[in-house]
């Protein structure tokens, strides 16, 4: 009981400064609001909460939101909630559909001109894959059209880079990926490969196809009351880590897709849209594969860390000052400039 009193008469002593919360208004709530979450010695957490109190408020105010609508809202996020699992993010899928999560890749990891763009990590990537010697075959699908891939990674002066960790994932042959599938036991199209000394990567996979992203959860029903269609275009995902280089995380799509440009989850650019080729009678006894399979080429170009946060943070400064805000980076982050 003492314990309990002590840590109330401390809280009381924290919050001394606070504002005094009462008789608030749809005027004054905000400015309230953002004083009492501005005790924090984080500055940067200070800055982001005020902001999206700002923005949340005046979206309240602007659309003059019901109860109704308010309570739907919360009730669309609970199911949410309730939805995911250890194999299914609907919270990525809602920022997919939103765009939200292409807004913040590109912010995050802007590229030069030579640098391979991002694109969506999606709600299926896994941390199960095996991890495969160049040339194996990470499918277990019979019904699937064959296809060797066969890439480099290079950085920005055309140099190979070897050690790179390459996590690779697509859908199987039906549009669906493994973790969709209530009988797998075990992880299927999709693996983890290190580039060689050459920079080099192959492996056996299949044609990506068309597929939906999950539509039998709350955002399906959202895609549905606003009469979009839950299609991606046919892609294969790939994402690439070394220490001293930006994370990428991309997918390449292919050209010529009936939903090449609609997109549900805002995911193409048209750097990454690619076309297949077919193995020919060389490529076929090189690789151990049929001659007349499908055959994907490309060359994706990393950027430095460094490379990746000097334009990161030229880019935010551009941008800042358009907004007329008058801000400071603190580890590559804007906080307000009170100096």
């Amino acid at each position: 009981m003492a314990a309990s009193n002590q840590k109330g008469a401390a809280a009381i002593a924290a919050n001394a400064n606070a504002p005094p919360l009462l008789d608030l208004t749809i005027d004054n709530i905000t400015p309230n609001t953002i004083r009492i979450n501005s005790q924090s010695n984080n500055a940067r957490l200070t800055y982001v909460m005020a902001r999206l109190v700002t923005h949340l408020h005046d979206f309240a105010r602007e659309t003059r939101l019901s109860t109704d609508e308010w309570m739907a809202s919360l009730q669309f996020l609970i199911a949410c909630g309730q939805i995911c699992s250890d194999v299914r993010n609907e919270f990525i899928l809602l920022s997919d559909v939103l765009g939200l999560s292409l807004l913040v890749d590109n912010i995050n990891h802007p590229k030069p001109p030579l640098g391979t763009e991002g694109s969506v990590l999606g709600p299926f990537h896994t941390h199960d894959a095996p991890v495969l010697a160049n040339g194996s075959s990470m499918t277990s699908d019979p019904d699937g059209e064959p296809m060797l891939a066969v890439c480099t990674v290079k950085d920005t002066q055309g140099k190979p880079i070897a050690g790179v960790t390459i996590d690779i994932w697509e859908t199987d042959s039906s549009g669906h990926y493994d973790v969709q599938h209530a009988d797998r036991d075990a992880p299927s199209e999709r693996c983890v490969m290190v580039s060689d000394d050459q920079g080099r990567f192959w492996f056996k996979g299949l044609k990506p196809v068309s597929y939906p992203i999950p539509h039998d959860g709350p955002v399906g029903k959202l895609l549905e009351r606003l009469n979009r269609h839950c299609w991606r275009p046919a892609h294969v995902h790939f994402m690439f880590s070394k220490d001293g280089w930006d994370k990428l995380v991309t997918a390449l799509y292919l050209r010529g897709d009936p939903y090449e440009t609609s997109d549900a989850v805002f995911g193409v650019k048209q750097s990454l849209v690619i076309d297949l080729d077919k193995v020919d009678k060389e490529t076929a006894e090189k690789y151990g594969v049929q001659e007349g399979s499908w055959l994907l080429k490309h060359d994706f170009v990393l950027t430095t860390q460094e490379e990746t946060e000097k334009l990161r943070d030229q880019l935010a400064v551009e941008a800042l000052e358009k907004l007329g805000l008058r801000l400071k980076l603190v580890d590559h982050l804007p906080v307000p400039d009170l100096d």
